[in-house]
């Protein structure tokens, strides 16, 4: 077997493990999701399978969008009134996430999410408009085959558009942080304890979103504690915590969503995860662009100090420019 042949057979074998791994966990988290709905069928508050799709679909290619289509006919098929049906609904929910793919990359749409027009490019684009897709033909094809009257396509339209937009909303930016994401092995041991301390306050705030006391609103002082001290890789896995108790909360209608009507509990429930999750995507980008703003004013006045330094010395040879030199340090500190 020659080299050629055993690279393509290696990247078949890794895009046949991806496939899986995007069909299992589009599967699994299903499940979870269906176990908090508050209205019939796969419409449910948040949906994560969306997330999972995107951020699949984000960081392997579309080489992924089988496994997409193969989780939601597994899921699909259990729920469908019948087998066209299941598969309609399949193809919306495949087809959702693939134009989220490609309304992002075509707008310029880094992983990093560290821009802020990466996180208006994520909610705009990757949840609001692409998840029209997959709520409009759930929607459609539940009442054209008869499990939907016509006069609650718009009320389950809306649920299912805002379960799906919030599935990318809160799960696509904890995918993407996690892949990036390092062990600061060398963070002095105040940094651990800080982490700590937020975790358990989170948790903590958690429970007291399902108890009767609503204080809902003290889960944003955690958001912004954990946008501005860790950036996304806080903010997100808190915004997913804090939007995951308070589903639960309203799926046991306790807390601020007892004794409330469904819509005006459902209306409760998706702006507060929005606004928990806005708040963890723009803030976090804010401050990287902001420590981005703040390193090339330091860079920019390091190069004028040398070039000052370097004209009292009668020496006017050109520089060298602070980006090469980067990359020789860089160079050097991983090939000593």
């Amino acid at each position: 077997m020659s080299v050629a042949q055993r690279e393509r057979l290696r990247r078949s074998g890794v895009a046949a493990v991806e496939i899986c791994a995007t069909a299992a966990l589009y599967f699994g988290s299903a499940k979870l999701g269906l176990l908090q709905q508050l209205v019939r069928g796969q419409v449910t508050p948040l949906w994560p399978p969306s997330g999972i799709a995107v951020a699949s679909l984000l960081l392997c290619g579309p080489r992924v969008w089988p496994g997409i289509a193969l989780g939601a006919f597994l899921v699909n098929v259990s729920l469908g009134p019948s087998v066209p049906a299941v598969l309609a609904i399949m193809a919306g929910n495949t087809l959702a996430p693939v134009c989220s793919w490609a309304l992002l990359r075509s707008a310029g749409f880094r992983n990093e999410l560290d821009r802020l027009r990466d996180a208006l490019a994520l909610i705009f684009l990757g949840a609001f408009t692409g998840m029209l897709v997959s709520a409009t033909t759930g929607s459609g094809t539940l009442v054209l085959a008869g499990a939907l009257s016509t006069a609650d396509f718009w009320p389950t339209w809306s649920v299912w558009w805002t379960g799906d937009a919030m599935g990318v909303l809160v799960v696509t930016p904890v995918l993407l942080v996690l892949r990036s994401a390092r062990l600061p092995k060398d963070a002095p041991p105040a940094r651990w304890a800080e982490g700590l301390l937020l975790l358990v306050a989170t948790v903590g705030v958690g429970f007291l979103e399902t108890s009767r006391t609503p204080l809902l609103f003290l889960g944003f002082p955690l958001l912004i504690w954990a946008a501005f001290r860790f950036r996304l890789a806080g903010a997100a896995p808190c915004a997913l915590a804090v939007s995951t108790f308070a589903i639960i909360a309203a799926a046991e209608r306790s807390g601020p969503f007892a004794g409330h009507h469904l819509l005006t509990e459902m209306i409760t429930l998706q702006a507060f995860n929005g606004s928990a999750a806005l708040t963890a995507l723009l803030l976090s980008a804010v401050i990287g662009e902001r420590n981005e703003t703040q390193r090339e004013i330091a860079r920019a006045c390091r190069q004028l100090a040398g070039m000052a330094a370097r004209m009292a010395t009668g020496d006017y040879t050109p520089m060298v420019p602070e980006a090469d030199a980067e990359k020789e340090d860089q160079a050097w500190v991983e090939d000593p």
